[in-house]
């Protein structure tokens, strides 16, 4: 094993840096690099970066030949470094080498040999390449006792990426941002990448970038859907981790950032020296434009760093025992309550400070309308469990820029009492995997418990109505990009994830789903028929329940990955969209009827209430606005609850809603019957009459999936409901 100083030696790839003078004092405000004109008139960028136990900090600049030279900030203001450097322009690469001491034991890791990322860098340039240097500990050291405790001096620039000065300065004077109502909401997750990477009619050039999914072609199938935001997979500049390097593979899907303030370089067709500000920009403009909101899923639960011994990208260097949660009992590791290595710990107000600054920034400068926060449950962890008085949450809810925005929670982390759903506070929507197993287990034929399933689908009023929430505050999937896609949830009984290297050992076993006769792709025309009416029962159920519908790219086109239900690392035709689906009438058909459904949702507030039902009449003599029946077409009983039925009608009444407009008029809308048959066989469903509907109305065939079409209104009477269908009725409003 070689020396301290040997590992130094072998690692310098020109000799020394240069050293230059100190930098003028500057400002301690903003942190981050901000490029200004200084009190003499002349062009320069102000330095401050946030260290509190750091004994001095190093400032790097780059030239375009990598050339390093340091400049030791030597003003200090309640606990921020700063200086001010003339000439230093945007488009200048930089970054911090920070001295302290070296004991792990007390968490303190502070390494100048490593080059370490601003926190608050609004650009990062160049990739991190797996390397030992990278760490700031030596990681083969012999002992493994005491591995992790010794420190590497081997300089890391060669194989970490630098931070980029941006100039800031932008309006958004011809920005409108759509603003849509939290009722009127349909998600669209994508993959800024993904979506484009084979989309025939977006230029070679853009594919895969934010000006591929700014381009018209792209927007055009947003609005065709009808969807009214995209909730984009994450978009702050990411790290693909050791273990994916080693075999050759990436960190597709980027929950492993880095950079909180920085757009992911990969996804710019503009370059990486700040040109990705700007595109990410033009992309948030087109997609207002449209009346798109854009919802960024956000990862600060846990960073790029990893366990002890990951590489010293950032926080790791600056501050290590001030910016992530240690170990009760053994500070030299982290407290690992997200299954990534470490865990940022909001306990403390300067990651607290992190965090809302990066939102603010986001929302005030980039244009963004919202964010979905990776296993939330993380961020509002104490120091025994999950508060929802924690102070970050608190923070959000107070902050006049952030409480205005949509705010939508991951509601568990992978620790001890970490699964929260319908445990966050008010101004939180939720991701609700109540709903998506529920859902699932009913078309598959688990037969959940029938309360489950009227829970879910009328808007989950048991998590979400306690504490004065509203119905959206239920985020209602069936799927999202961990897991099946819709196909394959209807195409495989097990996980297939062969490709990602692991031995199929990753990826979750409890898929709930169903292959219906063939594992995988088949010929068999019965099997295949069978899937496709799943299908459209599962797109069908979640745009017609309650709540905020949440759609995975490309479920519509018929997307599949093959039985791979953890593409994390599939950057390849497996994880990209495949467009060509389109051509194919099966697949062309279940886009429009989730087109379709769309609309139809967007046309009636009856289908997507502002308030939970009551299962009471607004108004004294009047209808409920909601009822629940058998097929013999009578109302629900305790009994009917409380045993098991693959069969029921859901009646939602449009002449019974309390709620109104922005004018104050009721808001009365068509009567909508739901029949659901998640069993094999045909039922026969009588129709329900008085007082549920007028003597005189017929009711009308919305939606039928035994044949993807709309039929004739029925005369009062019966239907026949097909097996494994699902039909929707209406019965229009009458006069008052």
């Amino acid at each position: 094993m070689a020396s301290g100083q040997e590992l130094e030696a072998e690692a310098r790839p020109d000799g020394a840096p240069h050293t230059a003078e100190p930098p003028w004092p500057g400002s301690r405000q903003p942190l981050g690099a901000r490029f200004r004109t200084d009190q003499l008139g002349g062009p320069g960028t102000n330095f401050a970066l946030w260290a509190a136990g750091a004994e001095a900090v190093d400032l790097c600049l780059f030239d375009e030949y990598g050339r390093e030279t340091r400049h030791r900030l030597t003003e200090q203001d309640l606990q921020i470094w700063h200086g001010f450097l003339p000439g230093v322009r945007p488009g200048t690469r930089y970054g911090f080498r920070v001295h302290g001491r070296w004991d792990p034991w007390t968490g303190a890791r502070w390494n100048p040999a490593k080059l370490l990322l601003d926190p608050y860098a609004r650009a990062v340039d160049g990739r991190y390449t797996s390397h030992d240097a990278a760490c700031s500990a030596v990681r083969n050291w012999p002992e493994a006792d005491v591995a992790d405790t010794v420190r590497d001096n081997r300089d890391s620039a060669p194989y970490v990426p630098r931070s980029v000065v941006v100039h800031d300065d932008d309006d958004w004077y011809d920005d409108h941002r759509p603003k849509t109502p939290w009722s009127e909401t349909v998600l669209y997750e994508l993959h800024v990448r993904g979506f484009t990477m084979r989309h025939p009619d977006v230029p070679p050039h853009l594919r895969g970038t934010y000006a591929g999914l700014a381009h018209p072609a792209a927007i055009a199938h947003l609005t065709r859907l009808g969807v009214t935001a995209v909730e984009l997979l994450p978009v702050h500049q990411f790290a693909d981790e050791d273990h994916l390097q080693a075999r050759g593979l990436v960190n597709y899907w980027g929950y492993n950032t880095i950079g909180y303030f920085a757009p992911h370089a990969g996804y710019s067709a503009s370059g990486s020296r700040g040109g990705q500000v700007g595109e990410f920009k033009r992309m948030v403009r087109a997609l207002h434009a449209a009346g798109i909101e854009v919802i960024l899923d956000v990862v600060f639960n846990h960073t790029a760093e990893g366990a002890e011994l990951g590489p010293a990208l950032s926080l790791r260097g600056i501050d290590n025992a001030a910016y992530y949660r240690l170990a009760p009992h053994r500070p030299r590791g982290y407290a690992d309550y997200t299954g990534c290595g470490n865990t940022l710990d909001t306990r403390r107000p300067q990651v607290v400070r992190l965090i809302t600054d990066s939102l603010r920034y986001w929302v005030a400068e980039m244009g963004v309308d919202g964010f979905r926060f990776d296993l939330a449950a993380a961020l509002a962890r104490g120091t025994d469990g999950f508060d929802p008085d924690h102070p970050f949450l608190a923070a959000v809810a107070q902050d006049p820029l952030l409480s205005r925005v949509k705010l939508i929670a991951e509601p568990w982390d992978v620790g001890p009492g970490g699964y929260r759903v319908g445990g966050f506070p008010p101004l939180w929507a939720e991701w609700n995997d109540r709903y998506r197993d529920t859902v699932r287990d009913f078309w598959r034929g688990a037969r959940p418990d029938v309360r489950e399933l009227g829970y879910r689908l009328s808007g989950s009023s048991d998590l979400y109505q306690h504490d004065g929430r509203r119905p959206y505050a239920s985020v209602n999937y069936v799927t999202a990009h961990d897991g099946f896609t819709l196909r394959d949830l209807v195409s495989y009984d097990r996980k297939h994830n062969e490709a990602n290297g692991e031995a199929n050992r990753d990826g979750t076993d409890d898929n709930r789903s169903w292959n219906h006769g063939a594992e995988g792709e088949t010929t068999d025309p019965e099997v295949n028929s069978l899937r496709l009416r799943q299908l459209r029962n599962l797109m069908a159920t979640l745009l017609l329940s309650t709540g905020v519908p949440m759609i995975t790219a490309g479920d519509e086109l018929g997307r599949t990955q093959g039985g791979n239900n953890n593409a994390y690392c599939q950057d390849n035709e497996l994880g990209w969209l495949d467009w060509s689906l389109l051509d194919r009438t099966e697949w062309h058909e279940l886009c429009e009827l989730t087109a379709r459904l769309v609309r139809l949702r967007r046309a009636h507030p009856v289908l997507r209430r502002r308030a939970f039902f009551s299962g009471r009449a607004a108004t004294p003599g009047g209808r409920p606005d909601l009822a629940w029946f058998t097929p013999l077409g009578k109302e629900m009983t305790e009994a009917d609850w409380f045993g098991p039925t693959a069969c029921l009608g859901m009646l939602l009444c449009g002449t019974a809603m309390s709620e109104r407009d922005d004018t104050g008029r009721p808001l009365d809308d068509d009567s909508f019957l739901l029949l659901l048959n998640a069993g094999r066989e045909p039922v026969v469903f009588t129709l329900p009459g008085e007082p549920w509907a007028e003597p005189e109305a017929a009711y009308e065939t919305v939606l039928d999936t035994a044949s993807a079409g709309t039929g004739e209104p029925y005369p009062r009477g019966a239907v026949v409901l097909g097996g494994r269908s699902l039909q929707l009725l209406r019965t229009p409003a009458q006069p008052a």
